[in-house]
Formats: C-alpha cells, structure tokens, sequence
C-alpha cells in the first residue's frame, strides 16, 4: 500500500481562514478606505473655500456640517490693496530718497599786504592738484591809493573740500566762514520724470513714423514731425537743466575773498585839541591852497574880459567929464 507525504498547502493565510472572518475583514478594509477617501475630500473641498475670498459653498444637510466641524477655522481673506496704496508700500520698503544738496561756502581771509600776490598764487594752484574747477580769480595789488585784494571761485569735489581748506589756512588767516546750503532734491525728481516722460513720447512718435501699416496722409505725418521736433527740443532743455544741477548737487561751490591787514591807530590815546590842530595844520592848508588855485583859474578868463572893458568905459566917461568943463 502505498502512502503520500502530506504536500504543504498553497492557500495564503487569508484564505485558510473561514468564509465568516473573511467577511469581516472585507468590511472593515471597506469602511477604513471609504473613510480616508471622506476625510482627504472634506479636506480638499474646505482648503478651496478657505482660498476663496468670497462664494457660496455648494454643499448642504449633513456633510457640510461635518466638513465644517472637521475644519478648523481660516484666516479672513486680506482686503485688495488699491494702487496708490501698493505704490506706497513700495516707497516705504525701498531704500530713502537720496537728498540733492547744493552747498556753498564764502570765506574771508586776511594777508599780509607785501604776501597777497604770493598766497593767492598758492591757493589757485593747489585747486589744480584737486578735483578742483576754477570759476574765475582776480588780482587786485596794494597801491598807496587802495589796498589790495582778491577773489577765487572755484567748484570742489566734497571728498577734497577739507584739503582746500587746510591749504588755505596755511597760508591766510580765515576771518569769516559761511556756508549755505540749499536742497534740490524736488527740482531734480521733477527734471528727470519730465525727461523719462518726454523720453517715451518721442519714442512713439519714431514708432508712428516707421509704421507703415497704417495709412496717413501727408498732413498727419507733417503733424507728428513737428510733435516729435518740439518734444526733441524740450528734451535737450530739460537734460542740460539737468547737466546743471548734476553740478550744483555733485561738487560744493567756494569762493575765496583775499583781503590785506590794517593796523589800527589811535585806539587807546587821549584827545587833545591842539595836538590834533598841529597834525591837521598842513592837510588844512593845503586845502585852503587848493581852494584858492581853483578860484583864481575860475575867476581869471572873466578878469581878462573885464579888464579892458572897463578901461575903455572909465576912458569914455573921462572925456566926456572934460568936455562939458570946456
């Protein structure tokens, strides 16, 4: 008789069980999938609604009650920000407006009379070892009539102001010091939004003047050459304003006044009336001289006038005078 050796059995664990576990287990796998698949649609549908900033849900009865008892509560949407308000918020994030100054600096200095020329010549030249741009310099030497003087004008980069100056207290005593300072900042906003402007609008002019698409007649593009030669000319004004305040705004201006030393006299004597007669006798004679000379050139071409027609009328009264007594 022959026996078999018992094979091993090829069902899986899951079908050795029974028909009653098996269902079971079916149901539970069905309910555990048919929940997830609820919950990531609930919470599909209430991250939408949460996005949108306002609408009508289109759910009801009892799984919107649900879904609204699963989600938790959202953020309210923020309100729409108008332009004006987003420009601003632009401006306020960005960096700060960069200041447009114009500074001037006018100083008085003293020399001595015979180092005038001398230290003039010296602040001149050091103006150009700088980034320095001479205006304009006057000489003016010290005669016994005038004392002298002189003027430098000049445009500095602010990074060698200091230099100039330390120079120039080396060789004068500064006396007096003002500066001045005044802002350009709107002017400058304002040039370049009217360049950027003008910019643009001649730009489209060349547009419509290479469109050949669109027909115009001879009148309309004799129109838009003259727009476009006005507006290139307005241009060309506003970006030599601007050229002028690049220079105003980008180097300090400096003017020098260059005066010689006086001593002062007379400041702690007493007064006497004689002392000062005898210095003022020679300056009042000398007057006095000067009058005279000026009366008697006035008075002489009268005189020579006078002289011989009074003789000729003293002549014919005389001879009358004899004829009567004869």
């Amino acid at each position: 008789m022959t026996h078999r050796q018992p094979q091993p059995s090829s069902f899986s664990p899951f079908q050795r069980l029974g028909a009653r576990p098996r269902m079971l287990l079916l149901a539970l796998a069905a309910a555990l999938t048919l929940g997830a698949c609820e919950r990531r649609d609930a919470a599909a549908e209430v991250d939408a609604a949460a996005a949108r900033p306002s609408g009508n849900y289109a759910a009801g009865g009892a799984m919107e009650s649900r879904r609204m008892r699963m989600a938790e509560p959202a953020p309210p949407a923020p309100a729409a920000m108008s332009l004006d308000q987003q420009a601003e918020k632009q401006v306020g994030e960005s960096a700060p407006l960069q200041r447009y100054l114009a500074i001037r600096q006018d100083l008085n200095v003293e020399v001595a009379p015979d180092q005038l020329a001398e230290s003039w010549g010296k602040v001149r030249d050091l103006c150009g070892t700088l980034r320095c741009e001479l205006l304009s310099s006057s000489l003016l030497r010290e005669t016994p009539q005038q004392a002298g003087n002189a003027t430098l004008e000049m445009r500095v980069e602010p990074a060698d102001v200091e230099k100039l100056l330390a120079g120039l207290a080396g060789v004068a005593k500064v006396v007096a010091h003002n500066t001045t300072s005044e802002d350009k900042t709107a002017e400058v906003i304002d040039v370049e939004a009217r360049i950027k402007n003008r910019t643009e609008f001649r730009d489209s002019l060349r547009v419509m003047l290479r469109d050949t698409t669109t027909k115009r007649t001879m009148a309309d593009l004799l129109q838009i050459q003259r727009t476009l030669a006005d507006t290139q000319a307005e241009l060309d004004a506003s970006a030599t304003q601007r050229k002028v305040l690049q220079q105003q705004t980008s180097k300090q201006h400096i003017q020098i006044q260059f005066t010689t030393v006086r001593a002062l006299v007379g400041g702690g004597e007493s007064y006497n009336p004689m002392t000062q007669a005898l210095r003022n006798a020679g300056r009042v004679l000398a007057e006095s001289v000067g009058s005279l000379i000026t009366f008697v050139a006035a008075v002489l071409p009268w005189l020579l006038l006078l002289v011989p027609v009074l003789w000729g009328v003293r002549r014919l009264w005389l001879r009358r005078r004899q004829a009567r007594a004869a």
